[in-house]
């Protein structure tokens, strides 16, 4: 995490003081159902939680403790002798310390799954705004880059929009994927404790139960997780580059909102890049950098080893710190998005009917020509106008051949853009669930 790309809401899930808060949290309550069970005094757990429920843990000792134990659950546990006194030896009762360290960081997951689901939420609202009010502005659509046929700016963020209500789903589903709890013990048999201990615990931190476990809660879950965001980063970056696409000079459909005193470049002063669509680009990079890290965590040995924890500690906190500030920086751009719909219809016109070749193909197979022959004759026309040698619809008027089968007016009625998006409604309908 680096400030630059940091939201404090998220970043607070990963504090340390959060952290050992989570902790804490975790031995307490499995302390009240130790208690309930017997295993240990009432009182004890009582006083677990009396002298501890809004202590502010001390960091700076706790590390000083780590220092000299390389253990940092040790180290906390010590920190919280020393402020609950003789009845901390009641905490940990036949916990393992990946009981503590798994279970807080999939409390930690799901809190951020939460921040992430709003930050969706937020570009969906966006999405959804902007599509309407460019559902019927025609623009051309590409393949390969090159002018392919009409679509709508409208359509284009319809698809952006069906692409984040898929990944909102993903997310949920992650977030429940990642929801569990384990207080097994050492090697996951609950050998020195009780499975009603890490019910109760599960019930209070807002999760559930690990089916089976080993030390460790299995790392599958978490590869889910990690990918999932992956994902997410992709579709950010796939709408980034389309607005980076669109706002090249030669283009200038859509381009980043510019605020006043805003500068481009420290060279020319003419300039107005695209600049978030770039950030939001290298920002999806980093995201999706973790992803391979937490495939390889679910290949550990045995019933458990460490190698997973070094690459947890730094891709809990900065893939979601990442994706985070990256969403509500998209909603922010589509949200202020100049779109120049003047510039979409003279970029439509550039190939000079060109756009309508599939259309005349298809009339003339109707008319009875073969497909290959149908094809040939669209394309000796079109060939000349994609070099500027005329234009596509007089062209076709003035081929014999093409005139045996269709009259200039059939011709001209392959060239009506309104054919194009004839569906447009249908396609906002199913996206939108909306008329």
């Amino acid at each position: 995490m680096i400030p630059r790309y940091t939201r404090p809401e998220m970043a607070s899930i990963w504090e340390p003081q959060t952290r050992f808060k989570i902790w804490f949290e975790i031995e307490a309550h499995a302390a009240d159902a130790l208690a309930e069970l017997g295993t240990i005094p009432k009182e004890a757990a009582e006083t677990v939680w009396a002298k501890a429920r809004d202590a502010i843990f001390d960091v700076a000792r706790i590390d000083e403790i780590e220092r000299e134990t390389k253990h940092d659950v040790i180290a906390f546990l010590t920190h919280l002798a020393e402020i609950v006194g003789p009845e901390a030896r009641f905490v940990h009762q036949g916990m393992t310390s990946s009981d503590v360290l798994d279970t807080c960081l999939n409390v930690q997951l799901t809190r951020a799954a939460d921040l992430l689901l709003a930050d969706l939420d937020k570009v969906l609202a966006a999405l959804k705004k902007r599509a309407f009010e460019h559902k019927m502005t025609p623009t051309i659509g590409r393949s390969h880059g090159i002018h392919a046929e009409p679509v709508t700016f409208g359509l284009k963020l319809a698809y952006a929009y069906a692409e984040f209500t898929r990944a909102k789903e993903r997310l949920i589903a992650a977030r429940k994927e990642v929801a569990t709890c384990a207080i097994s013990g050492a090697v996951g048999t609950f050998a020195q404790i009780d499975p009603r201990v890490e019910e109760h615990v599960a019930k209070a931190m807002g999760l559930v139960p690990e089916p089976i476990s080993t030390q460790v809660i299995p790392r599958d879950r978490h590869a889910m997780y990690f990918s999932t965001l992956g994902v997410i980063a992709s579709s950010i970056e796939r709408i980034a580059v389309e607005i980076r696409h669109m706002q090249r000079t030669e283009v200038l459909e859509a381009e980043e909102f510019f605020s006043e005193g805003q500068k481009g470049s420290s060279a020319m002063p003419h300039k107005r890049n695209p600049v978030l669509s770039e950030n939001l680009t290298g920002l999806s990079r980093m995201v999706r950098a973790y992803v391979t890290p937490a495939l390889e965590n679910v290949v550990l040995w045995h019933e458990r080893d460490i190698s997973h924890s070094s690459a947890e500690r730094m891709m809990g906190p900065d893939a979601t710190v990442t994706l985070d500030f990256a969403l509500v920086r998209l909603a922010g751009l589509i949200d202020k998005l100049l779109v120049y719909p003047a510039n979409m219809q003279k970029n439509l016109d550039r190939l000079g009917g060109l756009v309508h070749s599939q259309r005349v193909l298809l009339a003339l197979t109707q008319k009875g020509a073969s497909r290959e022959d149908a094809y040939k004759l669209v394309q000796r026309n079109a060939m000349p106008v994609w070099r500027g040698e005329g234009d596509f619809l007089q062209l076709l008027k003035k081929d014999t051949e093409v005139k045996t089968y269709l009259t200039d007016a059939e011709i001209e009625e392959q060239f009506d853009l309104g054919y194009h998006l004839k569906h447009v409604d249908t396609i906002f309908k199913r996206v939108f669930g909306e008329s």
